[in-house]
Parts: C-alpha cells; sequence; structure tokens
C-alpha cells in the first residue's frame, strides 16, 4: 500500500508519498481500509520539529475507514464494520492501517465516514477542554479563538449546548461570518486589540475562560481578557509557539489559572474514549454540534494541504481522501 512518510523535518515538501508494508497483524489488531483522513495542526507541529519525530515517520490521528481483517482475539468487530480512531500514534496519512482493536470506535449510521473522520480528533478536544479543563456551566463566558477554524466550530456549538456565552476571535470577515453561524454571540476580527474588544463587549469584566488555539498572536490577549481567577487554556500554536512566561505574570493579572492540555491525559482509556464518543455523537444526533468540512484534498496532496493549513486561510475541517 501506499502511505506519506517524511524523512526530514521541515516544510511541506519533505512529505513523500510512498511504498509501505503493513506490519503483521496480531491477536488484538485490526486491518482498516481508511476512506477519509482528518488533518489537524498537530501534523505540521510533527513534520516541522516542533514535536519531535523519530524519522522516517508517518503522518496523521485520525481516520475512518472499513474493517478488512481483524485478529484471532478480537470481538465486537467484523469485516466490513465502519469504523474511527484517534491515536497517538502517527501514521493515518495511510491507504490501510493496522491498529489494536481496542483504539477504533463504531461509527454511527447517521455519521459519514468523512464527518467521524473530521471530527473525532477535534470534537473529543473540544470535549475534554469544555467538560474537564473547564467544566462550562450555564452563564459562564468563554472566549475562543481561531473560532471558525476545525476545533473552533466544535467548540463554540459545544460551549453554546452548555448555556455558555461565546465570544469568538478570528482572522477575516469571512471568518466572522462563519462563526455566528455556528453560534458565535459576538465576534472580534483580528488579534491585535485582543484584550480591550473582549472587555469591551463584556462591559469592563474579563471573561471566565479563554480557549486558545493560535498561540503567539493571541496568547497574552486572552490572558488580559480574563476575570480574576479566570482559566487561561492555550491547546495549540496555529500563528507560533507561545514565549515562555513568568508565573507572576499570572499573579499581575488576577492570580490567574493557565494550563495546556493535552488529549492523551484526558482520553486515556478506552473507557473514557467511548464515553466522550457517545457525548459528541449525541450531540451530532440532535444537531447541536454541526461539522463544516471546508476542505477537501487527495491523499497524495497532503502537502498543499498542509500550505493551506498552515495559511490560516481553511475554514473548519479539511479531509483527505486515498
Amino acid at each position: 500500500m501506499k502511505a506519506i512518510r517524511f524523512h526530514e523535518h521541515g516544510g511541506p515538501e519533505v512529505l513523500k508519498w510512498e511504498e509501505v508494508t503493513l506490519p503483521p497483524l496480531g491477536p488484538g489488531d485490526v486491518r482498516v481500509r481508511h476512506t477519509a483522513i482528518g488533518l489537524n495542526f498537530i501534523d505540521i507541529y510533527q513534520r516541522t520539529g516542533l514535536y519531535p519525530r523519530s524519522l522516517p515517520s508517518g503522518l496523521g490521528m485520525e481516520a475512518a475507514g472499513v474493517v478488512e481483517e481483524v485478529g484471532k482475539r478480537v470481538r465486537g468487530l467484523k469485516r466490513g464494520d465502519r469504523v474511527g480512531y484517534l491515536t497517538e500514534q502517527p501514521g493515518a496519512y495511510a491507504e490501510q492501517r493496522v491498529l489494536p482493536a481496542a483504539e477504533l470506535l463504531k461509527i454511527p449510521a447517521r455519521v459519514s465516514d468523512e464527518q467521524a473522520a473530521a471530527v473525532l480528533l477535534k470534537g473529543l478536544t473540544s470535549w475534554y477542554l469544555v467538560r474537564e479543563t473547564y467544566r462550562l456551566k450555564r452563564g459562564d463566558c468563554a472566549l475562543v479563538t481561531a473560532a471558525a477554524g476545525g476545533v473552533g466550530l466544535i467548540l463554540v456549538q459545544w460551549a453554546r449546548a452548555l448555556g455558555a456565552r461565546v465570544i469568538g476571535a478570528v482572522g477575516s470577515e469571512e471568518k466572522a461570518e462563519l462563526a455566528r453561524r455556528y453560534g458565535c454571540r459576538q465576534v472580534i476580527v483580528g488579534y491585535q486589540n485582543l484584550a480591550a474588544e473582549t472587555r469591551k463587549l463584556m462591559r469592563g469584566k474579563g471573561v471566565d475562560v479563554a480557549y486558545d488555539g493560535v498561540g503567539k498572536d493571541s496568547f497574552f490577549g486572552g490572558l488580559d481578557s480574563l476575570r480574576p481567577r479566570g482559566m487561561m487554556v492555550s491547546f495549540g500554536n496555529a500563528s507560533g509557539a507561545v514565549p515562555p512566561i513568568a508565573p507572576l505574570e499570572l499573579t499581575k493579572r488576577g492570580s490567574l489559572y493557565l494550563t495546556r492540555p493535552t488529549s492523551r491525559d484526558y482520553v486515556s482509556t478506552p473507557e473514557t474514549l467511548r464515553r466522550a464518543a457517545r457525548e459528541l455523537f449525541g450531540l451530532m444526533a440532535r444537531k447541536a454540534v454541526r461539522l463544516h468540512i471546508g476542505q477537501r484534498h487527495p491523499l497524495a496532496q497532503a502537502a498543499q494541504a498542509h500550505i493551506e493549513l498552515a495559511s490560516r486561510k481553511t475554514s473548519g475541517s479539511t479531509v483527505l481522501v486515498p
């Protein structure tokens, strides 16, 4: 089969479409033929070396597909089942993959393969951000940067479903309109005056929590948007890594909380994975969470998809199609 691999860290040009050999199927493993693959900023971080990988390496943390073969100890899955997954081990940019059965989720009939590939990592990221990292409740106000992005659109809708007020921040008027359609009560365009614009909308008060997926360009604006003892949740680096910060900066701004969560510490067991996925798929069934797949690319053209995502000109989710 063929897969995207890279042998050195660098720009999109390091991504190569290569022949690879699948590992043998273990007794608890499943071989999946991919039908759709999700694209995420973490793929770029791994490719560039911001999150270094042992080389050569594959890419991709989430995908959907069809079961082709199961190991002799696998129960509950059979050939022909539609499944999706997210994993800590990159390698989804491939035509097929062998995975432990415990990592796979059956896709509900009402969810397409493209939707599953586009939603699992982003949707379960949104789950732990609003349900675990800072438990949003009715009446809370959240600032969401990159509100028209893949995580942002889901996060905004989930926050609204919990009864929270959402202020979104985006990079263009076009993205502002998309964020409004998906539930942002108010939207700020640009990050240069993020704190001032947020406090203006809040009539001088700060927000309870800031969910920041942009990084360098928005981090301090997000901090300055918080109420005393508010929480800054930094979960992405779309504009670059956040510079080091002294703990005293949190004191100056009102005894703030700062966290940098990652999925492996929140979705760490098969039971948690299934619980979070049930909640996500339930919101989708009620149409409380709607997906926006803004871009599709052939898997062999993953480099072009990376260029577009890094430009921050995409909207919603991007799907790669084998």
